[in-house]
């Protein structure tokens, strides 16, 4: 089959790329771009969707080295064994959270902002009901408890109140005026 011919212009940056590539590869131009077109269209829905936002977001999280990733089996574990009444622990996680309340009163005006936020840390999954109101699921009661104390230390200089409803592994968080 004859194959067709494209003539493509590129920036500075594409031009490099292609050359490391075809360096790294050992392939020829032809075949790198080729590959990179088929990688392309195998992965358009990704590439192109809003949740490339959402992985450039854990990229910035992760390189900063202020987070970690961490398997859910082995945080379960560690909330299962932590006594939650230990001073000590206590007042540890209260430090962190009042470290975080100076960052989100810079970063953040809401507390649909700040539970997006910490969506993206995977503690905890945020649905809005109405108005301002979020019900907020955790995979476990031992996540729960941690997450709340560490949500209502964060939160305490923030310019609202929250309203909150504990159920077992569901929280429904409803910002109110000051």
């Amino acid at each position: 089959m004859p194959a067709d011919r494209v003539t493509v212009s590129l920036d500075d940056d594409s031009r490099s790329a292609l050359e490391q590539l075809t360096e790294r590869t050992e392939g020829s131009r032809s075949e790198v771009i080729r590959e990179a077109i088929s990688f392309y269209a195998a992965n358009f829905d990704s590439a192109t969707a809003s949740d490339s936002d959402d992985l450039q977001t854990y990229y910035q999280m992760l390189t900063t080295g202020e987070h970690v990733l961490l398997d859910v089996d082995l945080l379960h574990a560690f909330l299962d064994h932590v006594d939650d009444g230990d001073p000590e622990f206590l007042e540890t996680v209260d430090r962190v959270a009042r470290y975080h309340t100076q960052e989100y009163a810079e970063r953040f005006d809401s507390l649909g902002e700040v539970l997006d936020w910490l969506s993206f840390c995977g503690f905890l999954t945020v649905r809005r009901t109405e108005g301002d109101s979020y019900q907020v699921v955790f995979p476990s009661e031992s996540v729960r408890w941690f997450m709340m104390r560490f949500i209502q230390g964060s939160i305490e200089d923030l310019p609202f109140e929250v309203e909150i409803e504990e159920s077992v592994s569901k929280v429904l968080l409803t910002e109110c005026e000051d």
